[in-house]
């Protein structure tokens, strides 16, 4: 990062950490759940059976030569990680590689039956279609226009924990950043809406899950270009399926079909996106990089250009935010705003704490964090952040 003193990637190679245990317990576990969502044929069963031994016990292998992406991803490492264990290259690039593998195995890239289709829908689709996305849609009728604005900021911050996301009002935020231990360990929300004033203003929001995370993303979306906060929105998503529950624009139609099958103010605001869509006021981007197991540091000169046109981009979830600062071991109190100077444009992350790496901390939340949690804070999803960049440093233009 420009001007900030380096730290070391995160690998997956510590006996007892959160990398290991992804690697070596989350990604068996996420292969039988796969095989057992399809009835798929013996060629993938082979395919899965080689995968899971491969990605457990033997070494990093490239692409077959006739991948349509093996030329991708040998500029994106393979040919410099093929032969290496899993767990000794960075996290975040073995991590992606075993998605692209999985979705390799089950002949997702074709020629075949198979080709195209999600191995992650039918959970995607399960938590999209659950009664719990009804009370969250419900939740909208009991706020004003003028209430939803934060409401629906912080539904699209925690996702699927819905407990905390629409019915969590501006007070709730406040007593709960006052707690000893708070669930909102940094807020800058207020520069963050200082940000969007309306005129000429474009939104980018780079998405990270489908589903019940998807859906408070596009009301708030929707909300924004309604009260005319923002004139244009661009939704980044994935050109295909990645981690299990990113999403695709596939994942898009679905939600806006539930919105627009939803009774009162979400189906309003699911109209709102519909008619938006048709007249290019919210654009659908589906760039290559969004599945790239590199930092944003790394952009492409297109995507830089596009952040750097708008007026603010939003990077949404856990793996977007490591992507955005460096999937390092940064001291907890490194300013977010150095480990971000590189980025084009304004920027702001809204991330459930789901993995180590952290920036942007006060030392006094830090040690109350450690003090009542050890370091248990930073990986199981009960803390949440807000973080922004609001000024252009000489470095992203």
């Amino acid at each position: 990062m420009p001007d900030t003193p380096t730290a070391p990637v995160i690998l997956g190679n510590e006996p007892g950490s959160f990398p290991r245990s992804v690697l070596a317990e989350r990604h068996p576990a996420i292969i039988q759940q796969v095989r057992d969502a399809f009835p798929y044929g013996p060629e993938q069963h082979r395919a899965l059976d080689a995968l899971l031994k491969n990605c457990t016990e033997g070494a990093i292998e490239p692409l077959p030569l006739d991948a349509p992406d093996h030329d991708q991803w040998a500029a994106w490492g393979t040919d410099s990680y093929a032969g290496h264990s899993w767990y000794d290259v960075p996290w975040l690039w073995s991590e992606s590689y075993f998605y692209r593998q999985l979705l390799g195995a089950v002949g997702y890239f074709g020629p075949g039956a198979w080709q195209g289709v999600d191995p992650f829908r039918p959970f995607k689709r399960a938590e999209l279609d659950a009664p719990e996305t009804d009370e969250e849609l419900d939740a909208l009728e009991a706020k004003t226009p003028e209430e939803r604005a934060n409401s629906l900021l912080h539904g699209s911050l925690w996702g699927n924990r819905a407990d905390l996301g629409f019915r969590l009002s501006a007070a709730g935020a406040e007593s709960a950043a006052q707690a000893p231990v708070p669930a909102l360990v940094a807020d800058d929300s207020e520069l963050l809406w200082s940000l969007l004033s309306g005129t000429g203003a474009t939104l980018c929001l780079v998405a990270d899950n489908a589903g019940r995370e998807l859906i408070p993303d596009l009301l708030l979306l929707a909300h924004l270009l309604d009260q005319r906060r923002i004139e244009r929105a661009v939704l980044h998503i994935k050109p295909h399926p990645y981690y299990v529950s990113d999403a695709t624009t596939a994942d898009v139609v679905d939600a806006l079909h539930r919105l627009t099958g939803a009774p009162g103010a979400a189906a309003t605001y699911g109209r709102t996106l519909w008619s938006a869509m048709a007249d290019g006021r919210l654009t659908v981007r589906a760039h290559p990089f969004s599945c790239a197991p590199l930092p944003y540091a790394d952009m492409p000169a297109d995507l830089r250009a596009e952040f750097a046109a708008a007026t603010l981009t939003i990077v949404k979830g856990d793996l977007n935010y490591r992507r955005l600062v460096g999937d390092r071991a940064w001291n907890p109190t490194t300013p977010f705003a150095d480990v971000t100077a590189y980025f084009p444009g304004p920027v702001a992350a809204l991330r459930t704490l789901k993995s180590d790496v952290i920036t942007g901390l006060d030392a006094r939340t830090e040690a109350a964090l450690v003090a009542a949690e050890g370091q248990r804070w930073r990986t199981g999803g009960t803390h949440a952040l807000i973080q922004v960049r609001g000024v252009t440093s000489a470095a992203g233009v």
